[in-house]
């Protein structure tokens, strides 16, 4: 067996990692997008073309062959570098993303979390504004509802006695035949109607006070308006 010079053992060589490197681009474009799967696919059949040798062109041109081996695997690598370069690219990206989308969650998470914390536990109601006129009304509806004030009653003062009649009390009665004819008073002066312009002049306790002295029924729970149309 004739032994191999140094320029044949280069050439096995060359032609040895060109297969290889086919081989392992071929499986690596099935993981690959079309367009860089289909470029990456080429160079790895003219890879594995400039492998496919056979041992008596092997042994009549070691130079061209190993020059051609040597080319088609340098493409091969160049452009699987680059391949994987975009692929780690591509990957890096996907996990810059991921990682942000998940800071952005944590984030919205946390903002929830204080605006639980800092929301009052109990709020007070906004304030009602009261106009004037719903202010007079329950003003009214409180004094018609208090207690009334019970003026004191006048002390009347008893008519004066006649001195006829102061001198006769106690005397024994005189006889009938000499008994003067008793004397007549005079008629009281009619008392004139009182005017509702008067009543209105008063307050809610004076007219309930007015209606006891009267009385009337039922005024505890009138309006001063109907107080006035009652005593009228």
């Amino acid at each position: 067996m004739a032994k191999k010079t140094k320029t044949e053992k280069a050439a096995e060589s060359a032609v040895a990692a060109a297969a290889d490197a086919a081989k392992g681009a071929k499986k690596l474009s099935r993981t690959l997008p079309r367009k860089d799967a289909n470029k990456l696919r080429s160079l790895a059949e003219e890879a594995a073309a400039a492998a496919d040798v056979s041992k008596k062109k092997l042994a009549r041109k070691p130079r061209k062959v190993e020059k051609a081996a040597t080319a088609a695997l340098a493409a091969l690598v160049k452009a699987t570098g680059k391949v994987e370069a975009r692929l780690a690219a591509r990957r890096a990206a996907e996990k810059a993303a991921e990682k942000k989308a998940a800071a952005k969650l944590v984030e919205k998470a946390r903002r929830r979390a204080e605006a639980r914390e800092a929301r009052p536990v109990h709020e007070e109601p906004p304030a009602v504004e009261v106009s004037s006129a719903a202010a007079a009304e329950a003003a009214e509806a409180a004094e018609a509802t208090a207690a009334p004030e019970v003026p004191e009653a006048p002390v009347e003062e008893a008519p004066p006695a006649d001195v006829e009649d102061l001198a006769t009390i106690g005397a024994p009665a005189p006889a009938v035949a000499n008994e003067p004819a008793p004397r007549r008073r005079a008629p009281k002066a009619a008392v004139a109607p009182f005017d509702a312009s008067d009543l209105s002049s008063l307050t809610v306790a004076e007219l309930r006070a007015k209606a006891r002295a009267e009385q009337r029924t039922g005024y505890s729970r009138l309006t001063k308006a109907q107080l006035v149309e009652l005593l009228s």
